[in-house]
């Protein structure tokens, strides 16, 4: 299978200033690659990594040592240390993530939070309008919220338009903290469409999940977080 990301070496530590300098080492020596097409589901304990290693690999966490390649216009490009602008463009066309909170701003309406992504990427607004409208259809947020601030909303509520707006596009890979997290079931299976869905259009998935059902249906391989080592065939 083509790899388009490979994690080599990776380290990453938090010093604990006012704890007398206390060092944390979260992660250490973790190799593996993930492939087009399939999802790697980090599996461990709380406290194992798990999200510690989502933001490195998305960047906010810059790691102590390793290597971080991601394919991006078709080259493997070397995402720790990067310049800012080249992380910026992979986060625009390659590297999506779903985190487990919406942030947005207040006042801006849940149909242009969840068409943004696409008109980024420079969708005609009627097409980026289409796919904004169904994938909130699908997920249950009632047309009547569409103009009204996310920010209004429930944490479930939340937790959808978050979803819809990270699947309006398709992503080359998608990290996933917690997709089905405060989901009710038949939200929760509409998620799992999505994924399956975005796999088989040849999107790889770096995923979280506590919730046993969710790991299941997505997961083709898993990483064990616990023991630190490379992931193992499903």
């Amino acid at each position: 299978m083509k790899s388009v990301m490979q994690v080599r070496g990776l380290d990453k530590t938090f010093t604990l200033h006012q704890q007398h300098g206390v060092v944390l080492d979260i992660l250490h020596g973790l190799e593996f690659d993930v492939h087009a097409g399939e999802c790697l589901l980090l599996h461990g304990r709380s406290g194992a990594g798990k999200s510690t290693l989502l933001r490195t690999l998305y960047g906010n966490y810059l790691p102590v040592a390793g290597s971080i390649r991601v394919l991006h216009d078709g080259k493997m490009m070397e995402m720790v240390g990067a310049e800012p602008r080249l992380t910026l463009s992979l986060r625009h066309r390659t590297l999506g993530y779903v985190s487990q909170f919406l942030r947005v701003i207040p006042r801006v309406g849940c149909i242009d939070v969840v068409m943004e992504p696409a008109l980024e990427r420079g969708v005609p607004a009627e097409l980026a309008l289409e796919r904004a409208a169904s994938l909130l259809q699908r997920l249950g947020i009632s047309e009547r919220m569409w103009t009204l601030s996310p920010s209004t909303f429930s944490g479930g509520e939340q937790q959808r338009v978050n979803i819809a707006r990270s699947f309006v596009v398709e992503w080359p890979i998608l990290l996933l903290d917690e997709p089905t997290a405060s989901l009710d079931d038949a939200n929760r299976e509409v998620v799992l469409e999505l994924v399956s869905e975005a796999k088989a259009q040849g999107s790889a998935l770096v995923a979280i999940s506590h919730d046993e059902k969710t790991r299941m249906a997505i997961a083709d391989r898993y990483l064990d977080m616990n023991n630190r080592e490379h992931a193992d065939a499903c």
